[in-house]
């Protein structure tokens, strides 16, 4: 049984998620107290986590920045905004997918269920270039530099390694990251694919990925 993590300070919220998340089979847990939030939330060993973007002490996203410094848990942000600097914020900070209150339960099931799925599937490690590639543990490495990907990263440059070579389009990696098109932002693929080619670099990898212009992608 999968365990979610859900932080949001509006008690009838919170609420409501818990029991829509034990209904569906999960094991749900919440954080009540907002002192130490990142502490709390690392030592909760979820699978998931459902956070707030507005929140007592700090805020959402950049709660989120901290916890990527020490964890890849996969996180869904839940904004009861809609503007696009919300989102794209929200995933640059690493968050693997974001969904808008009022929210539709079918829509954040299906989402987490997506999650999940990615996220304990066995994946042998791979090589790049020089690289590890070791997608169960979310990260690229060689002797002298590791560098942890998120989720939505290494989903990205995973389905790009297994079609090296090849032009991958923009709609076959919004349907590999939410596998129904219907509920992706293209703005989120943008900053996932921005994301990637920085931590490429980083590794010594710049300008592996190039963009075609009207097509998507090619790893090289």
């Amino acid at each position: 049984m999968s365990r979610i993590y859900i932080v949001e300070d509006d008690i009838t919220l919170r609420n409501e998620l818990k029991e829509l998340l034990e209904n569906s089979g999960y094991d749900a847990d919440a954080l009540e107290d907002f002192e130490h939030s990142k502490e709390k939330i690392l030592a909760s060993d979820a699978d998931l986590l459902l956070l707030d973007i507005n929140i007592p002490h700090l805020n959402g996203q950049m709660l989120l920045r901290e916890i990527r410094k020490s964890s890849d848990m996969p996180v869904i942000m839940v904004t009861s905004r809609s503007s696009e600097s919300d989102e794209v914020l929200s995933m640059s900070y690493g968050a693997d997918d974001y969904i808008t209150k009022p929210y539709n339960p079918t829509i954040l099931l299906l989402r987490i269920s997506a999650i999940l799925k990615r996220s304990q599937r066995n994946d042998t490690t791979l090589s790049y270039m020089g690289l590890n590639v070791d997608p169960a543990k979310g990260c690229i490495s060689n002797s002298s530099t590791e560098i942890v990907l998120t989720k939505n990263e290494m989903i990205i440059f995973r389905h790009m390694l297994d079609n090296r070579g090849n032009i991958v389009t923009r709609d076959e990696l919004m349907t590999e990251l939410w596998d129904n098109e219907e509920f992706v932002n293209d703005n989120a693929l943008t900053v996932n694919i921005s994301r990637l080619r920085t931590k490429l670099a980083d590794a010594g990898l710049e300008n592996v990925i190039e963009t075609r212009k009207k097509q998507g992608y090619i790893l090289k």
